[in-house]
């Protein structure tokens, strides 16, 4: 009898214990479940004003406003609005306009911002910590700001309407400068010690040693750069206005009209063109991306 009431104590020790691992279990799939669900609900709330740009690009302009979001769509139309947006202007000239800028701002910014980084972090000086504190009230400096001299400046020079005055502005980046200084800070000092008591100079360190392993950084700045400035409006309004240097955003504004009214079809068909290579350029380095943001510490 009283190993029959022991085993019997066992048994409801092991299903009382069962039981709990088994709440525990589900407690972790419904917060999983919950997690997803939010997940998946930011998700909607950030590609909803894409699909909605898809879904106006192929609709009668009736349609637009009769049911904006249904999906009854005019797919003759929607070639119509995009066929129509290489037709009533040069938009692969002003494609073409935006991947010169957005290329000639990043290699300049790489080369100057690299250096700098490289310096603030590696190399001890007399007023490194001054300059970095420059660098960071820098980064709290509207782009407005200095705006009108910039543009006084360009135009005593007559270089306005030119793809160097769409370019200079950004040539020094303070927040590529930043974050490259954080991912150089992590660089062991050592292997610098040991390339520098070997004879390499501090070109050849940063080359041969310190680029290779910043590729992840490169790749996160590189989409900050390219995604900022090919979307720039403002400051290309300022400085062109000539169909021969005028970028993608400047080419949307000729489908508004006042007088006419707005092509929201063409509009949105423009705004598609103008958004998918910074799509397939995202998916493409996203591994990249994630992974520079996440070993410079920038969150």
């Amino acid at each position: 009898m009283r190993d029959t009431a022991r085993s019997v104590a066992v048994t409801h020790r092991t299903l009382a214990g069962d039981r709990r691992i088994g709440l525990a279990r589900f407690s972790r799939a419904l917060e999983r479940a919950g997690a997803h669900a939010i997940l998946l609900l930011l998700v909607a709330f950030v590609l909803l004003p894409f699909v909605w740009m898809l879904l106006t690009s192929l609709k009668d302009p009736t349609e637009i406003f009769d049911n904006p979001f249904g999906f009854r769509l005019d797919w003759r139309k929607g070639w119509e609005n995009f066929a129509g947006v290489f037709e009533a202007v040069p938009m692969v000239r002003f494609m073409m306009n935006g991947l010169i800028v957005v290329t000639g701002i990043l290699a300049v910014q790489l080369v100057t911002s690299v250096l700098a980084a490289y310096a603030l972090a590696k190399i001890e000086f007399r007023g490194r910590g001054l300059l970095m504190a420059l660098i960071v009230f820098a980064l709290c400096i509207p782009v407005q700001v200095p705006a009108l001299p910039l543009y006084l400046g360009l135009a005593k020079f007559g270089l306005l309407n030119s793809y160097f005055a769409l370019m200079f502005p950004w040539f020094l980046s303070a927040f590529a400068i930043f974050l490259f200084r954080q991912f150089f800070k992590s660089f062991p000092d050592e292997i610098i010690s040991a390339a520098r008591l070997d004879g390499f100079s501090e070109v050849e360190i940063i080359l041969r040693l310190v680029l290779p392993s910043a590729k992840p950084a490169i790749a996160a700045f590189s989409i900050f750069s390219i995604t900022a400035h090919w979307n720039d409006l403002y400051w290309p309004l300022i400085v062109v206005n000539t169909l021969d240097h005028m970028t993608p955003p400047l080419g949307m504004m000729f489908f508004r009209d006042s007088e006419t009214g707005t092509n929201y079809g063409m509009l949105m068909a423009a705004a598609t063109v103008v958004t998918a290579p910074l799509l397939v350029l995202f998916l493409f380095a996203q591994r990249q991306f994630i992974q520079g943001i996440t070993m410079t510490g920038i969150k």
